[in-house]
């Protein structure tokens, strides 16, 4: 009875172990996310937007580049320092809206600016791929020009606020 009792509390540890590994770890993430980029839903959703493209983006880019043996572990680590770069934008434009106390307007404008160019490097990336019959070119594009149309707004919005015109 002991040693069933002493294997019980060794699978009790080890699952306490790893539940203090993940709060750990959501305790640390989590405020620094909030930090960088914003809190409420629209934020999380336009990142997590941003990082599920961003990666249909990376997986249709290196189809595309063996298929045409243009691959090359430099270029891809310079995509991937890249995509860091790509990433921290929309935190910019958060700290931008922090720092003139905008509700959110610059990071809006890079986030849709930066959506717009990588739904349109994936859809590039696919058809290099040989995978445009697959895709909903249509549905495609009527994003694209929906992610645009809103960009264009909210740079509207943003030179109206401080009083000047846009270009």
């Amino acid at each position: 009875m002991p040693s069933q009792l002493g294997a019980n509390l060794g699978g009790i540890k080890r699952v306490d172990k790893w539940k203090a590994i993940f709060v750990s770890a959501g305790a640390i993430v989590v405020p620094a996310f909030e930090f960088m980029y914003g809190q409420g839903e629209a934020v999380v959703g336009i990142m997590t937007a941003l990082l599920f493209f961003i990666l249909m983006d990376w997986l249709s880019g290196i189809r595309a580049a063996k298929l045409d043996n243009t691959y090359g572990s430099r270029y891809g680590l310079d995509g991937v320092a890249r995509t860091f770069f790509i990433l921290l934008l929309p935190c910019g434009g958060h700290l931008l809206d922090v720092i003139f106390g905008l509700p959110g307007l610059i990071f809006g404008a890079i986030s849709l600016g930066t959506l717009y160019h990588v739904l349109q490097s994936m859809i590039a990336n696919s058809i290099r791929a040989g995978w445009g019959d697959w895709l909903p070119l249509p549905v495609l594009n009527w994003v694209i020009e929906r992610v645009k149309s809103e960009l264009d707004q909210k740079i509207q919005r943003s030179e109206s606020r401080k009083g000047g015109t846009p270009e």
